[in-house]
């Protein structure tokens, strides 16, 4: 493209938000053009409100000073021109505004999990009440998961991107090499143990995420019952009985390690197992293979890398995975980005590196 798309944020309140705003307002293709950063539905008819009021930390940043969150208007939408929008905003409401934003001719990046899932056992999670139920499926349809390392080329033709979940990035990215080429035994089951920083939970407090209980803390919840767990199930084509997922809260602000156990089927070498990873993320500069070395939060964060390691017992059989990312960033706004890149034919990786 010859002249910068213009971008739209909803939503840009919470901390993906935050970081949304952050990357697009220095992204060199968008130089000239900033995004315009709209509240919610419910804000419409209030004032305009300095972005740098609600994250001083965009103050200076290439301009923001000026930039403001204007009231929600649908109307914006053809005055400025926008075509292409990211919504940051609860599930619920990215399934009701989806349908009528592709309506208006807008391309939609969705941060949320409104779109995500195809099945609808596993959709059912959300409860989401349709009120054009056949409108909605035609779109599920169409919707495409948002992981260029699976979907470079679906996504790039896209007119609505499912950004994926956080602990479904890490997990998935994790295990996609064995699980398309058939290598994991199914039937010893797939553990997956994962960790997230308490960015993760969002930016309204809970007692859970309250200084005083996850500080100097280690705590796991949504046993048997996260959200995410659906995700992994379709994107890696295994059964909900032959994967367990538990997440935990980390004393930490952001970032994500995630340890997955499993067996192979037949006894590997280390060297096969580094080669099948390796050819399987050629091409993909934003996922970190670091072989035997295994990776750390520290090492991620702040970056929109997915790290990768493993360690593979003496027996060739029993392998341990483990994947690290930031959760705002790759495992949300960093990957949103990275969609956006790929909808308008531009390196995945500009802007992000």
């Amino acid at each position: 493209m010859t002249t910068a798309p213009q971008t739209a944020v909803i939503g840009v309140g919470g901390y993906a938000g935050a970081e949304l705003a952050r990357l697009l307002l220095h992204h060199p293709r968008l130089a000239g053009r900033p995004p315009i950063f709209l509240g919610r539905e419910e804000e419409a008819g209030g004032a305009r409100i300095p972005l740098a009021e609600v994250h001083p930390q965009l103050a200076d940043n290439n301009g923001a000073g000026g930039l403001t969150i204007e009231p929600f208007r649908w109307e914006v939408l053809k005055e400025d021109g926008v075509d292409t929008i990211f919504l940051a905003v609860p599930h619920e409401q990215s399934r009701e505004w989806a349908p009528r934003l592709l309506a208006e001719g807008v391309r939609v990046i969705d941060l949320s999990g409104a779109w995500r899932l195809d099945q609808d056992e596993n959709r059912a999670v959300y409860k989401f009440t349709d009120a054009d139920p056949k409108a909605a499926a035609s779109i599920q349809k169409e919707a495409v998961y948002g992981m260029p390392e699976l979907h470079r080329e679906a996504i790039r033709s896209a007119r609505l991107v499912a950004n994926p979940g956080c602990y479904a990035t890490a997990i998935i990215l994790a295990l996609a090499p064995l699980t398309r080429e058939g290598r994991i035994d199914r039937t010893h089951g797939i553990v997956c143990d994962a960790k997230s920083g308490v960015s993760g939970a969002g930016k309204s407090p809970t007692a859970k995420t309250h200084f005083m209980n996850a500080a100097d803390n280690l705590s796991a919840y949504a046993v048997f019952g996260h959200r995410h767990t659906g995700e992994m199930l379709e994107q890696l084509g295994v059964a909900g009985n032959e994967i367990i997922f538990t997440p935990h809260l980390l004393p930490v602000p952001r970032g994500i390690l995630t340890t997955i156990y499993l067996r192979l089927k037949t006894a590997t070498t280390a060297e096969r197992i580094d080669a099948c990873y390796r050819s399987f993320y050629d091409g993909s500069p934003m996922v970190r293979w670091t072989g035997t070395r295994l990776p750390e939060i520290r090492h991620s964060v702040r970056t929109n890398f997915c790290d990768i390691g493993f360690a593979l017992a003496e027996d060739g059989q029993r392998l341990i995975l483990v994947s690290c990312l930031d959760n705002l960033l790759k495992g949300a706004a960093g990957q949103a980005v990275q969609n956006m890149n790929l909808l308008f034919g531009w390196p995945e990786q500009e802007g992000l590196l």
